[in-house]
This record gives C-alpha cells, sequence and structure tokens, in this order.
C-alpha cells in the first residue's frame, strides 16, 4: 500500500512494492488489458513494478487510467487527463500528476554507490560545492535532480556533466527541500525548482515546467 502520498499541486505518491504480482493484478478492474504485458514480461520484479504503478494511479485518481509511453520511455496517459511522472527504485515506486504542467520524478534508494561515478554527471562547480559532512545524500540529490530534469527536457544526447547544472544549496538529511537547477540544452536555458524530500530508506526529487 502506498507508504507517504502528498495531496498538492503537483500531486504526487510513493508506493512500498510489497505485493506478488497477483495480489496487485487483483487490485485492478480491467484485468484484460495487463495480461499481454505480463505474457511477454516474465521477470517478477518488472510485473511488480509496471503493475503497481497503475494500481498506485488508481489509487491516486480513483479511476484506471491507461499509460502509454512515447518512443523514448516517456510515459503519458492515454486520455490527456494529466501529465505524468513515474519513478522506481529497489521496492520504491514514485508518481507524480499535474493537470496542465509537464512534471517529473526521480526516487533513488539511499545508497554509498553513487560516489564512485561522481565525476561522470558533476561539473567542476558542483564537484567543489558538495558538503563534506553530507556528501552521500548531496551527491544522491544531484544525480536525482539531474534525472528528473532530463526525463522532463525530454531530448537526446543530454550530458548531466555539461548539461544540467546544480545550484549550490545546503541538502537536509531528513525532511524536505528546495533547491535550483538550470539546464543548458536548450536555448531557453530553463531554470526549475527541484523539490525534495529524504529519510532513513529513500530520497526523491520532482519539478514541473513551468510555461
Amino acid at each position: 500500500m502506498p507508504i507517504l502520498t502528498v495531496s498538492s499541486s503537483p500531486i504526487w505518491a510513493v508506493w512500498e512494492i510489497e505485493e506478488s504480482p497477483g495480489e496487485l493484478l487483483e487490485m485492478l478492474d480491467k484485468k484484460e488489458l495487463y495480461t499481454s504485458f505480463l505474457e511477454q514480461h516474465y521477470a517478477i520484479s518488472r510485473q511488480q513494478e509496471w503493475l503497481a504503478a497503475r494500481v498506485l494511479l488508481k489509487k491516486m485518481l480513483g479511476e484506471e487510467k491507461k499509460i502509454e509511453y512515447l518512443p523514448s520511455g516517456k510515459p503519458y496517459l492515454a486520455d490527456n487527463s494529466y501529465h505524468i511522472g513515474i519513478s522506481h527504485t529497489k521496492n520504491y515506486l514514485a508518481i507524480i500528476l499535474a493537470p496542465k504542467e509537464e512534471v517529473s520524478i526521480d526516487i533513488e534508494h539511499i545508497s554509498p554507490r553513487v560516489s564512485k561515478i561522481k565525476e561522470r554527471f558533476l561539473a567542476p562547480q558542483e564537484m567543489a560545492a558538495i558538503y563534506s559532512s553530507k556528501e552521500n545524500i548531496h551527491l544522491l540529490l544531484h544525480w536525482s535532480a539531474k534525472e528528473t530534469v532530463f526525463k522532463i527536457l525530454n531530448k537526446k544526447e543530454v550530458s548531466f556533466k555539461e548539461h544540467i547544472f546544480v545550484h549550490p544549496f545546503e541538502p537536509t538529511t531528513d525532511g524536505y527541500g528546495l533547491f535550483k537547477v538550470t539546464e543548458k540544452k536548450t536555448k531557453k536555458k530553463i531554470s526549475f525548482e527541484v523539490n525534495y524530500v529524504v529519510n532513513s530508506k529513500y530520497l526523491l526529487t520532482f519539478t514541473k515546467l513551468q510555461e
């Protein structure tokens, strides 16, 4: 069942996936819509993620809606009633919805592995601004925010290191926060306000594209 739901603008929710594919399927009414996917994908974890997204969406909106995907992998609702963003990590699923603005979300399991690849996605200015006392969380927030902005841009050949810049900020290690990210891929050089949540199990970032 969902472990955290925030009803605001945009709407977002997090689900800890503990159910089996069969249990998740029982939570959906239009089971005939999902059998083809399940027959083509045998991995239990993939089935769980895919079905949990449909169940969580149903719980958020009170009705089932069909999720489609662009060639890039970006999700959208078949009836275009909301913009949607979806992210998975370990046993967690996050969904964000907004009726008018493009939205994006990323959720990450708390792990020290990100420190091994920091040179690949951080520019020198970003590296210099990392708080050593909160290094792991700060690095994960940079990575997650760049994932979030990358998804909302929906562009090819985007370099996390060269095209997405996280402005300096001091992170919280437990709670909510906000910081600024600027993309350098397009002519508009759009700046985003990225919201984040951190707890002992995961962190997530989300943003919306203001028109």
